[in-house]
């Protein structure tokens, strides 16, 4: 894969304040981050979505995190992203949340292609895994791979937060509270995943319930959220 020159028309501000934004038509108001699995199988209350948000950001978020970031580095130096997904996909054993990523992937490549055009869209497949391509997106807008990985935590938190209104009556100002309280949380995360370029160091961090929750919600008649 040939490495990308960064787009004329891309900025990394824009592409940062872009990506972070939950109005973004991509699909993204469809997820909750596992947060109505678990209010729905695991018996999550609100009070407890703060220690929720700990759990993700060190287990599935470091996953994504560090996929991003690879694929970020694979990209920016014509490298295959075949090992990149296939560490993706060993790393995130739950078929339902599998195909939750793909589903956003789809959006974020059908965005990618009309807002940043680059021949690195051509290489993906229709369904690509989300964090694949927001690493390449990073990659051809010029978003460093610290700014990257805040933006892949903070999305985390957001979606959790904004699905935690709509399943239990809250005061937004304690879910943004929450968001703030994540931060060095996110801060942690950077300095675990800003430096990867392989895929064999993408952390491997489970998250058996997250899992179980997954397959169960991906049953369930009445939700309203996909995952």
């Amino acid at each position: 894969m040939r490495s990308p020159d960064a787009s004329p028309t891309a900025s990394p501000d824009l592409l940062l304040a872009l990506l972070a934004d939950a109005r973004l038509p991509v699909g993204g108001h469809t997820q909750s981050a596992g947060l109505e699995p678990a209010m729905v199988h695991g018996g999550l209350r609100a009070t407890d979505v703060p220690q929720f948000l700990r759990g993700r950001l060190a287990t599935v978020v470091a996953v994504e995190a560090g996929t991003t970031v690879v694929t970020r580095h694979h990209v920016l130096h014509g490298l295959d992203l075949e090992s990149v997904e296939a560490a993706w996909a060993a790393r995130t054993p739950s078929a339902p949340l599998r195909e939750a990523s793909r589903t956003l992937g789809r959006g974020y490549l059908r965005l990618a292609g009309r807002v940043w055009p680059h021949p690195v869209w051509n290489t993906f497949s229709r369904t690509p895994p989300r964090p694949l391509v927001l690493g390449a997106l990073a990659a051809v807008g010029g978003l460093d791979a610290a700014r990257l990985v805040r933006l892949v935590g903070h999305e985390d938190v957001a979606t959790a937060t904004a699905a935690a209104l709509k399943l239990d009556p809250l005061d937004p100002l304690e879910t943004t509270a929450w968001s703030v309280a994540a931060h060095p949380l996110i801060e942690e995360l950077v300095a675990r995943c800003a430096d990867l370029t392989d895929p064999d160091d993408i952390p491997a961090t489970s998250a058996p319930l997250v899992e179980e929750f997954s397959l169960l919600h991906a049953r369930t008649r009445q939700r309203l959220f996909h995952a």
